[in-house]
């Protein structure tokens, strides 16, 4: 199952009681074998895939732990950049524990991200991302260490009163009952996209 998840929703359940709020406890109510293969931030919206049964779940595991997902992004980021694409190869590693902080550092995991310039505005960029590793805040620290920071990100660009402009738009992954086929999934475009 490929859901579309809204800004501001965690994925799962944090620590405390003022964080059992997420998109996993709200779909168990109605299909409680169902299971998180991934997930996105809380203040990310987008697409996010769940299994229905174990089977299942080791299988799309299975394929992520081997890179053959493929997901897709668009986001705002402060700036104009001028190159049309680019990838970003730099190692990120937790520096500070609340809130989660990652940032670039020599012993950091390796992580790649694609980007794509979209549109250039007048002082922000719109760039498709295509993340290569799946590291925790990737995208929202390979941007910040680029001073390209994702406009509305209250970590590493705060100050922004809107919120946060990064969106899962795609998912594409082998289809588990045709092993040459594709499945695809797109989202529809965000509210801020027009704004």
């Amino acid at each position: 199952m490929v859901v579309d998840k809204p800004a501001g929703l965690l994925c799962q359940p944090g620590l405390g009681s003022h964080q059992q709020d997420s998109l996993i406890n709200r779909l168990q109510l109605a299909c409680p074998a169902l299971r998180l293969v991934h997930r996105l931030d809380r203040d990310t919206s987008g697409l996010v895939l769940l299994a229905k049964d174990p089977d299942m779940l080791r299988l799309l595991g299975m394929f992520f732990a081997s890179r053959r997902v493929r997901k897709l992004y668009v986001a705002d980021v402060q700036g104009q950049m001028e190159n049309v694409s680019g990838l970003i190869g730099l190692p990120l590693a937790r520096l500070k524990r609340q809130p989660p902080t990652y940032g670039v550092h020599p012993g950091g995991k390796a992580c790649v991200t694609l980007w794509r310039r979209l549109k250039l505005m007048e002082s922000s960029t719109r760039l498709w991302l295509c993340p290569r590793t799946g590291r925790s805040h990737q995208l929202r620290a390979h941007l910040a260490a680029l001073h390209h920071p994702i406009i509305g990100d209250p970590i590493y660009n705060p100050g922004c009163a809107v919120g946060l402009r990064l969106r899962a738009m795609a998912l594409r992954f082998p289809d588990p009952d045709d092993p040459s086929g594709q499945v695809r999934v797109r989202a529809p475009w965000p509210a801020w996209f027009n704004a």
